[in-house]
């Protein structure tokens, strides 16, 4: 039975989430379409300097928090992936204490982390040697010749720009099919030409955020201000006449045949009920999406992650 290995969205919003998914994987594998394997959790615990590809606000988690999170995981034989793919990183930013922390925190040969800027890659391949490192698809690479350089590299996995999605000649020639991933519901108008630039603008304003935090409120700057009416208004419902889109039936029935058995998930600031539909659409039997679906949205009000308020009573008489 080939494995089919999905990488999943959030160490902050989504841990919750995420740990109720593998306990309905492990009591209820009959749920899932073959071969389902949960291959990594992927983002960065608020505020971490390094992180990359979405903004994550000025959240900040403590060191329990951060210790719990990575043990959780970690207990389930699943590693923890940083997004450490902040494009502007500079030298002086290699220091940052808390996202060093986090590294400290994960350095048991496990873990790995998606990279971006060289700087930083070569920072923690020297400092954190035991991290497994993959390369990040914000790199945009869009030539068959660039990522089979790519692919040679000791990275991890390479994870495939989206744009690449569905285009099998292209495919068929790289090399290594084993190390690529997929991101199979990017939420991106496709050949979005504003991709590169939003990365930018996140990482300018995380550098925003953290000055800000040393600041007196009538001395903070404004983050920059980024619209899109693509990935802001995009769900599973709207991106399926993509051609980038990666329906199951591509994924089972087209990529895995090829050797690919890694794809990803976005989500990691995707609205609750959003990511729950976007998880049962790509691995839960067609058959078996309501019993799970509803198992676990009831086990989440049980936890008290979904909140369900009763009408409040009138005054009588």
């Amino acid at each position: 039975m080939n494995k089919v290995r999905f990488h999943l969205p959030g160490l902050r919003y989504n841990f919750p989430l995420n740990m109720f998914w593998i306990s309905l994987l492990e009591q209820h594998p009959e749920y899932f379409r073959e071969g389902v394997e949960i291959a990594s959790f992927f983002g960065a615990f608020p505020f971490s300097l390094w992180n990359g590809g979405r903004l994550l606000g000025n959240d900040q988690c403590d060191a329990g928090f951060v210790k719990h999170v990575i043990a959780s995981i970690n207990k389930k034989n699943i590693p923890v992936r940083f997004t450490f793919t902040n494009p502007l990183i500079k030298e002086e930013d290699l220091a940052d204490p808390f996202c060093n922390f986090c590294l400290k925190e994960g350095d048991n040969g496990m873990n790995e982390v998606l990279v971006f800027s060289p700087i930083l890659e070569e920072y923690i391949r020297e400092n954190y040697p035991s991290y497994k490192i993959d390369s990040t698809t914000c790199k945009e690479i869009k030539s068959v010749e660039t990522l089979n350089a790519e692919l040679e590299k000791d990275y991890k996995y390479v994870v495939l720009d989206y744009n690449m999605n569905n285009q099998w000649d292209l495919i068929e020639q790289l090399n290594h099919k084993d190390k690529l991933e997929v991101l199979i519901n990017a939420l991106c108008v496709p050949n979005c030409e504003r991709r590169g630039d939003h990365y930018k603008n996140i990482a300018l304003n995380q550098k925003i955020v953290q000055e800000n935090r040393n600041l007196p409120p009538e001395k903070r700057k404004h983050i920059i201000p980024w619209t899109c009416k693509y990935g802001d208004m995009n769900c599973l419902y709207t991106i399926q006449d993509y051609p980038t889109f990666v329906s199951p039936e591509l994924i089972w029935e087209k990529y895995v045949p090829m050797g690919i058995n890694n794809f990803k998930i976005e989500g990691r600031t995707a609205n609750l009920f959003s990511l729950i539909e976007t998880y049962c659409f790509f691995m839960i039997k067609p058959e078996k999406v309501g019993e799970a679906r509803l198992l676990l949205l009831r086990n989440l009000e049980a936890a008290k992650v979904i909140q369900v308020n009763k009408p409040r009573p009138g005054v009588w008489p």
